[in-house]
C-alpha cells in the first residue's frame, strides 16, 4: 500500500502540470487518482500520517491537509481510532427505476429501516399536487431512516394514496414490495435531484456534523394506468453515495 502511494505521489510530482502544485494538492490528487482508478479500492487503509510523511518526506501537516480535503469530497472516510480508510460508496443509476431495498440487495449489503413517524391523514396542499389528489383525499405517510447494516444513509419521507395504501401500518420493510403485494408498485417515476446541505436533526440521524453535504431526491411515482401512487423526498448521504445516468445523443 505505502508503495503504491509513494509510486502515485512520484508521478504527480513529475508531472509539468502538477509541478506548480503545492505539495498537499499533488498528494491529494494521487490519492485520488488511485482511488477512481480502483488501485484503492472501497475499504482500504491507508498508512498513519505519521508514516505517510516518512515516506513521502513530507510533513504531517501536509499529509494531514491532503487527507482532510479528501474525507470533505466523501472519498475517503476517518474512524477515530482505527484509520483513515476508502469510503465505501454507493453506485445509484437514476435511469433505473428501484427502492433503496433494491439497490443494496444487489450490492450484497444488508437493509433495513427504522420508522420514524407514520400516519394516515388528509392530503396536503403539497401533496395534492404531486398525487394528482383532490383536497380531503387521505394518504399514507411514512418517515424512515435507511441503513445498510449498522450505518445509516439515508432519510425516506413517501406518501402513498390512501385507495393504494390504506394504512401507514402495512408497512414492515421495502415500501415497494409492499406495494407489489397491494397491486400498485411504480412503474415508471420522474425524479428531481439538488444538492442540499444537511440541517441540524437530519445530521444527527444520520451522524453527520451539521451542514454536511447531501443529495435530495424528489420522486412522483407513476402506476402501469398512469395514476400516481407516490410521492417521496429522500436525503441520501453526500459521503456515500454517487448518481448515475446513462446518456444518449439524438
Amino acid at each position: 500500500m505505502s508503495d503504491l502511494i509513494q509510486e502515485a505521489y512520484q508521478a504527480a510530482v513529475s508531472g509539468v502540470a502538477s509541478a506548480r502544485a503545492l505539495a498537499y494538492q499533488r498528494l491529494r490528487e494521487a490519492l485520488r487518482q488511485l482511488i477512481d482508478s480502483g488501485r484503492l479500492p472501497p475499504g482500504s487503509g491507508l498508512p498513519s500520517e505519521r508514516e505517510l510523511a516518512e515516506q513521502l518526506d513530507l510533513s504531517r501537516v501536509t499529509v494531514r491537509r491532503a487527507l482532510a480535503g479528501l474525507v470533505e469530497d466523501g472519498l475517503l472516510v476517518q474512524r477515530q481510532g482505527a484509520g483513515t480508510f476508502v469510503a465505501e460508496r454507493l453506485l445509484k443509476s437514476i435511469s433505473k427505476l428501484s427502492s433503496f431495498t433494491d439497490d443494496l440487495r444487489a450490492r450484497g449489503l444488508r437493509p433495513r429501516a427504522v420508522v420514524l413517524e407514520r400516519e394516515l391523514g388528509e392530503v396536503t396542499p403539497i401533496e395534492a399536487m404531486a398525487l394528482n389528489l383532490s383536497p380531503g383525499a387521505g394518504v399514507s405517510r411514512m418517515t424512515r431512516l435507511r441503513y445498510a447494516g449498522d450505518e445509516p444513509l439515508a432519510i425516506e419521507r413517501s406518501a402513498v394514496p390512501a385507495s393504494v395504501l390504506p394504512s401507514p401500518d402495512l408497512l414492515e420493510d421495502s415500501l415497494y414490495e409492499l406495494l407489489d403485494r397491494l397491486g400498485g408498485r411504480p412503474k415508471r417515476a420522474l425524479q428531481r435531484v439538488r444538492a442540499i446541505g444537511f440541517n441540524a436533526e437530519q445530521a444527527q440521524l444520520l451522524r453527520l456534523p451539521v451542514g454536511s453535504p447531501g443529495l435530495l431526491v424528489e420522486r412522483r411515482g407513476f402506476h402501469a394506468d398512469g395514476r400516481v401512487i407516490e410521492f417521496s423526498r429522500s436525503y441520501y448521504r453526500g459521503d456515500s453515495y454517487d448518481f448515475l445516468a446513462e446518456l444518449h445523443s439524438d
